[in-house]
């Protein structure tokens, strides 16, 4: 039995897992609390909130919330980004700070209710920002439906041109 502290730890677990679009696992081991505040610091712009967590009581979280695929990542020190907004974002900024303090390792996390690797969060750190992909897939539906638009109106003003022209034609045989 839990005691209260640890079973409001792992309520807070389990509701981060759930509202989080993604979720991303590393080792922190050798950081010290200056260059966690600092990394902490650099996740905040993209709304990424950096906890670090016992491996035990966020098992038990995920199994509540119902989410599998963690259990490998879940050994040594333990570090989860909960992504909210900008999952590129999230995976982009923990890459860069592993790669400048070489000592942060990215273990894997979850995607939804995949579960991904290292690499395949590495791959997620190539992902264009939000708004871009937005705006990407705004220019993909306007296109065609601007051209099938024009098309329409060329053929209304060629009806309408045609229509007038016969209205001419038919005024001057009455006339």
């Amino acid at each position: 039995m839990p005691t209260p502290r640890k079973s409001a730890e792992i309520d807070e677990i389990e509701r981060r897992l759930k509202d989080a679009e993604a979720v991303i696992l590393a080792d922190y081991r050798g950081l010290d609390v200056t260059q966690i505040g600092r990394l902490r610091s650099q996740l905040r712009p993209a709304k990424v909130e950096l906890r670090v967590v016992k491996n035990t009581l966020t098992r038990i979280a995920a199994n509540r919330a119902g989410i599998t695929g963690l259990d490998s990542h879940l050994e040594g020190p333990t570090a989860i980004a909960f992504a909210s907004d900008d999952i590129g974002a999230a995976a982009r900024l923990l890459g860069d700070f592993a790669r400048t303090s070489r000592i942060l390792t990215i273990k894997g996390g979850l995607l939804g209710s995949r579960s991904l690797d290292a690499a395949q969060v590495g791959q997620l750190a190539g992902l264009e920002p939000k708004p871009v992909l937005q705006a990407t897939l705004a220019g993909t539906i306007q296109g065609p439906l601007a051209g099938f638009v024009g098309l329409l109106n060329g053929a209304l003003s060629t009806l309408a041109a045609t229509l007038d022209a016969r209205a001419a034609q038919l005024s001057k045989q009455s006339a």
